[in-house]
């Protein structure tokens, strides 16, 4: 069995598709939350499912051991970036490489780098005129949204869109293909 952390941050939805998903899987399970926020809706998504959550502190994540000894103590094979705003640091990357998987609401590499999350993304590609955006799932690496390209996927950008009919429409895609693309590529590593 490959046991999968989701890292996430916020309210939860992606990470809710993922547990769904993997509920009654074979050989993959959701073994652990990590969040960096004691008050995401996450946590409440990971209490119905029942699944152990793991609250981190700054400080250790970024100077300290980056959680990998109680990772690693937990089994845990591989990691999930669901709405996670912290920069995944060096030694957590090195620990887990080609094991940690993200997905961004734009079409990498444009609209990526530090600051470039949620609705910030989504107001540069419509300021910038886009006739398209998306998804990309990809893996981390030690620069934000720079790692290998798994997968995208395309949206187009409605003349009348907002940043939030915008950021409704790529979330559609992220919960329609990232449970699958996380099941592809643990299932090949």
């Amino acid at each position: 069995m490959k046991k999968l952390a989701i890292f996430s941050s916020g309210a939860g939805s992606n990470a809710a598709r993922i547990i769904a998903h993997f509920r009654d899987h074979p050989t993959i399970s959701i073994h652990l939350i990590v969040c960096n926020n004691p008050h995401a809706g996450v946590l409440n998504i990971a209490a119905a499912a029942d699944i152990p959550v793991l609250l981190i502190q700054k400080e250790q994540f970024f100077r300290g051991s980056a959680y990998v000894p109680d990772l690693q103590a937990r089994g845990i094979d591989f990691i999930v970036l669901a709405g996670f705003l912290w920069k995944v640091p060096s030694m957590l990357v090195q620990a887990y490489r080609h094991r940690i998987v993200n997905t961004h609401p734009a079409l990498l590499p444009d609209y990526g780098g530090k600051g470039m999350y949620g609705r910030h993304v989504h107001e540069a590609v419509i300021a910038a005129g886009e006739k398209e955006s998306g998804i990309t799932i990809h893996y981390v690496d030690e620069l934000y949204d720079h790692g290998q390209a798994i997968f995208q996927e395309r949206v187009a950008v409605d003349p009348d869109d907002t940043p939030a009919t915008l950021a409704a429409k790529v979330l559609q895609l992220e919960h329609l293909h990232f449970p699958r693309v996380i099941e592809e590529v643990v299932s090949r590593s």
